[in-house]
């Protein structure tokens, strides 16, 4: 093989990756070639050039697999239900879902006609781009096979991809805010009296409950678009700080891709996805955080009285239809037995039974009905943002489309126009049907309608893209000079100036508290007004700080708790008081004990009734609730209590008076365990990090902080600062699997190279040429 590295920095392990190429396999029939540049800048962060979009998405499935083979292949075998018949069907997904469940899941989710009628529905555009995505992985898969793969896949369900894995990857994405999340009350729906398939759901169903509440967590996002008012130079700046796993099917990943005069975009995405979810362009910066809409309803189906497995509607009795699933399962002998199972629907949707919330009895089945089902369009919508040239593009290429799942889009331009859009796949089911279709003692944390009355389908509205869903001019949308910002809250408070209310409870609703995020995003902007225009640093700050935003609430009483009269627990707790008021009140690497005692105490004053001293006021929802009301007596003892439990957690876990934080939270990568600073977004930390136990009593970091970018602009275009928490590659291997974790740790951002003068500038800069067909790439001697 020809050719010599352009560069020097990282060399060695990039030249291992390009010697020894092989065939290609899936060669195309029609005589197509695609070709891809991939040059790769400081952390391997790839920029991939092409002429065509197949030539794009073999850029990107090529280095997306020199990055992470191993975790794209783990999740087509999952999306594929095939995780029982390679693991077992007791283990459990990295989402703590047992395989048989997520197989059975998956088996009715993408079934051969789904997937078929997804893909026949994309743009040539985006089939080019997929098409060329399995090419290129399948390359890398057969060059990285010649070397032996990765210790983590070494094994036979490792195999060639195909388009329509991607597709199913896709499907499973869409539904994340919907079905996904009851995979287990689907799997599990069975009429009455017959014979459960097993016994596991039961526990499962804890695990899933506990999925369900952190999944604003998990997959949550901060977001502030900065416009001409408020911005140092009078052009759009952007923070994006989206909240998803470190690990699985929901890991970020960073890169740049252009076709020239007609693409150059840059930021990341989702693995399987050959286009950018949350980044940055010439003259536009963009970014996602989950939305509060519902995005599904259940239905509660009056039952036949001869047949549980017929319902009434409008006072006829309906035959459930009856979908037959099969999975592969291996068994203790090693062999492979097929188990099917029967998933009941309605014409609302799959039957699910959650026991002792949705049962499934003689008189009563729930069945759920999830909007972005029918949602076909999210691919072109993605890369339709990824090609817009000026803000207006992306707005009318939103409302077009309208192929968003289950996420709000904040964006600027280099003109400082700063917009919100809650333009996601929405019920349409106004307020109106909901007070005549649904329980009021519900609540609205679940939707549930009557099902047996046909009137409650959702409506139909004939400018909506989907049937059955919200039309984009019925959804919030805000463009403003001076900022919007969003936490997961609804669209109420996305500026305080033009509050947004009067839509649908499924929708966004006002009047209720905010989020510690918000309220601590809200309150910096405030402070920040005081000091001038807001500067790129100011935004950094918001997340680098780690201020705990709920400590300024709370503390004084806290304090207040420890200055009083102890009784007898004072010499147990003199020690948590000191650490306390010894506490920052960050949750910063060098913050000490007091931030684990914090922690404890107000994750169990939470079950607390009426522990505020102010309670919420709607109309000063920026500042309340506020304060421990330790003058009642019944505050005042839990909240002793609270601190009594946490003396003795923290002696279980081994912490000493002089522990700090980073001795307590880190990220590991094989045997690199890493610091990490931030923590729980419930406790106002806008640097959100969620972690649980993991090994010799460290909390191992599970989500949170993921890609950061904070983007502005001049007149030469987009000037990017940012880092991938993670870090690019999940192979303990890579020498990308750990650097940008380090450099998160230590909080230096990076400057994203956009143009080609920083491309090849970057002192790590090296290339790569890939042409279809050929027997060996050559690395490029710009």
């Amino acid at each position: 093989m020809s050719g010599q590295l352009s560069r020097v920095g990282l060399a060695g392990a990039f030249l291992g990756i390009a010697l020894g190429l092989s065939p290609v396999v899936n060669a195309q029939d029609d005589g197509q070639q695609a070709s891809a540049e991939i040059r790769r800048t400081r952390f391997g962060v790839p920029h991939i050039r092409a002429q065509d979009e197949r030539g794009l998405g073999y850029g990107i499935g090529y280095a997306y697999a020199q990055d992470n083979l191993c975790l794209l292949a783990n999740e087509i075998v999952t999306v594929n239900a095939q995780r029982s018949r390679y693991f077992g069907p007791e283990q459990v997904t990295v989402e703590e879902r047992e395989n048989r469940v997520s197989d059975l899941f998956f088996s009715w989710l993408n079934t051969p006609q789904a997937v078929s009628a997804f893909w026949q529905a994309q743009t040539p555009q985006v089939q080019q781009l997929v098409e060329g995505y399995v090419a290129g992985y399948n390359r890398a898969l057969v060059e990285r096979k010649v070397k032996g793969l990765p210790e983590q896949c070494a094994s036979e369900w490792v195999r060639p991809i195909t388009a329509l894995d991607l597709v199913k990857l896709t499907r499973r994405l869409l539904v994340e805010g919907g079905v996904g999340q009851f995979a287990e009350a689907l799997a599990g729906a069975q009429p009455p009296q017959a014979t459960a398939l097993t016994d596991a759901p039961v526990a499962g169903f804890a695990t899933a409950a506990t999925r369900q509440q952190r999944f604003a967590l998990e997959r949550g996002s901060n977001a502030l678009a900065i416009g001409s008012e408020r911005s140092f130079n009078g052009r759009g700046m952007l923070l994006a700080n989206p909240h998803f796993p470190w690990v699985g099917g929901m890991r970020f990943y960073q890169m740049h891709l252009t076709i020239p005069g007609k693409l150059d975009v840059m930021g990341a995405a989702l693995p399987g996805l050959p286009m950018i979810n949350i980044g940055f362009s010439q003259h536009l910066a963009w970014t996602h955080t989950v939305d509060s809409s519902k995005h599904f309803t259940l239905y509660r189906l009056q039952l036949d009285p001869k047949d549980p497995t017929r319902y009434l509607l409008d006072g006829k009795s309906v035959p459930m239809t009856q979908q037959t699933v099969a999975v592969d399962v291996k068994q203790p002998d090693g062999q492979v037995q097929t188990i099917s199972r029967v998933v009941y629907g309605s014409q609302f949707g799959p039957i699910v039974q959650w026991p002792g919330r949705l049962d499934w009895d003689n008189r009563f089945a729930y069945s759920l009905r999830d909007a972005n089902l029918d949602n076909d369009r999210v691919l072109s919508q993605w890369y339709a943002m990824n090609k817009a040239v000026t803000l207006k593009d992306l707005q009318e290429a939103v409302h077009k489309i309208q192929g968003i799942p289950w996420v709000n889009t904040l964006a600027v331009d280099d003109q400082g126009q700063s917009l919100y859009m809650n333009v996601s796949v929405v019920p349409n089911v106004d307020a109106d049907k909901l007070a005549r279709c649904s329980d009021p003692r519900a609540g609205l944390k679940l939707i549930v309608l009557d099902g047996a009355r046909s009137e409650c389908a959702w409506d139909i509205d004939s400018n909506a893209v989907q049937k059955g869903t919200y039309a984009a001019d019925k959804l919030p949308q805000l463009l403003r000079r001076d900022y919007v910002q969003n936490s997961n809250d609804s669209a109420w408070m996305v500026n305080p100036s033009h509050p947004l209310s009067g839509y649908s409870p499924l929708i966004s609703q006002q009047g209720q508290p905010l989020g510690l995020r918000a309220r601590f995003a809200l309150d910096r902007m405030g402070k920040l007004a005081k000091n001038g225009p807001v500067k790129v640093e100011d935004l950094q700050r918001m997340v680098m700080d780690d201020q705990v935003y709920l400590a300024d609430q709370v503390m004084p009483d806290l304090l207040g708790v420890c200055a009083g009269d102890l009784g007898g627990d004072a010499s147990a707790l003199v020690e948590a008081c000191a650490s306390l008021k010894a506490w920052d009140r960050k949750a910063g690497l060098n913050s000490g004990l007091g931030f684990v005692h914090f922690q404890h105490i107000m994750d169990r004053l939470q079950a607390v009734p009426d522990s505020w001293r102010v309670a919420f006021d709607p109309k000063d929802p920026q500042h309340t609730p506020r304060g421990l009301a330790i003058e009642r007596p019944a505050v005042l003892k839990a909240v002793r209590d609270a601190m009594l439990a946490s003396v003795e957690a923290v002696k279980v876990a081994g912490l000493s008076k002089d522990s700090q934080w980073q001795d307590v939270q880190v990220a590991s990568s094989g045997s690199r365990q890493t610091p990490i600073h931030g923590g729980p977004g419930e406790l106002g930390i806008y640097n959100a990090i969620q972690s649980v136990p993991g090994a010799n009593g460290k909390l191992e970091v599970v989500s949170g902080t993921s890609y950061l970018q904070v983007v502005t602009f001049d007149g030469k275009g987009p000037q990017a600062q940012g880092l991938l928490a993670f870090s690019l590659s999940s192979d303990p291997a890579s020498p990308y699997s750990a650097d940008q974790t380090q450099a998160f740790s230590q909080k230096q951002w990076s400057v994203l190279p956009f143009t080609e003068q920083q491309i090849k500038a970057d002192p790590y800069y090296q290339a790569l040429i890939i042409r279809e067909r050929d027997e060996a790439g050559r690395v490029a001697t710009q």
